[in-house]
């Protein structure tokens, strides 16, 4: 049994040290009490209160839409939940990019009211003043690069990146300004798996995966995707653990026959 599925609570240095110990991190998202005691309970190691909730929560087609309010919402309902994963959330869209000041307001709301552990944002040199500011404050960051789906308009697209040389390069200098600013760790999101493990390599914080291959030092899902309830999402990287989506509507189209039948309730099923 692995040393870290027998620590009460994880941290950031557990994180560091699970690099160190070339041991692979996992890490999943919560949005709500629930699911937080599920994975919790499942033996995760990180916990990510997503920008994805505006996704698979609120049906947006995007992570712009949802509210720091919301987000802080989603937070305090995971927190109630965990007990041994360390909490990581988002800040989302618009709460930290204009300037550095608000970047801090947002971190410490999140922190404060929200109840996380640390905060996680998407760039890299464009947004260093901000994050300097953020972790002088004391405050752990999560960095994200790739794939940042936040600045999906300005991509256009939600393909691979930094296949191109200068992207690539570009990526690799960033990881390594996020380190040189104090983030703890990377998530690298749907980048060639050679550049992902050219980026762990050069790094001494853990890199996060998600559809960059094998060798960054941890994987991340988003656990709607893992578990089968979402049915049109299919990307390559998406292993699928369960098939919720069929299981779930088989159980309410049986729910409503039995219902419509008088079956349910039955004697032993009424006072």
């Amino acid at each position: 049994m692995s040393i870290h599925s027998e620590i009460k609570k994880v941290t950031t240095e557990t994180l560091r040290k699970m690099k160190f110990d070339k041991e692979k991190i996992t890490m999943l998202t919560a949005y709500d009490f629930t699911t937080a005691k599920m994975v919790d309970a499942g033996g995760i190691d990180a916990v990510l209160i997503g920008d994805s909730a505006a996704n698979v929560m609120a049906g947006f087609e995007t992570t712009l839409p949802i509210t720091l309010d919301q987000m802080i919402y989603h937070t305090q309902s995971v927190v109630r939940g965990i007990d041994r994963a360390l909490i990581v959330a988002d800040l989302p869209f618009g709460t930290y990019q204009s300037n550095p000041d608000k970047a801090l307001e947002s971190a410490v709301r999140m922190m404060k009211e929200g109840g996380a552990h640390a905060v996680k944002i998407e760039g890299g040199k464009e947004i260093s003043k901000s994050i300097k500011k953020i972790i002088n404050a004391g405050i752990p960051i999560m960095g994200h690069l790739g794939l940042t789906p936040q600045s999906i308009y300005q991509f256009g697209t939600y393909k691979v990146r930094a296949k191109e040389d200068a992207e690539a390069e570009k990526l690799i200098s960033d990881a390594q300004l996020l380190e040189e600013l104090g983030c703890f760790a990377v998530v690298l999101e749907k980048i060639p798996a050679d550049l992902a493990k050219k980026v762990t390599e050069s790094i001494t914080i853990p890199t996060i995966g998600i559809g960059a291959g094998p060798d960054c030092d941890g994987q991340v899902l988003v656990y709607h995707d893992m578990i089968g309830m979402n049915k049109g999402f299919s990307p390559k990287f998406l292993r699928r653990y369960l098939d919720l989506y069929t299981e779930i509507t088989g159980a309410v189209s049986q729910f409503v026959k039995d219902v419509k039948t008088s079956d349910f309730p039955n004697k032993n099923e009424s006072y």
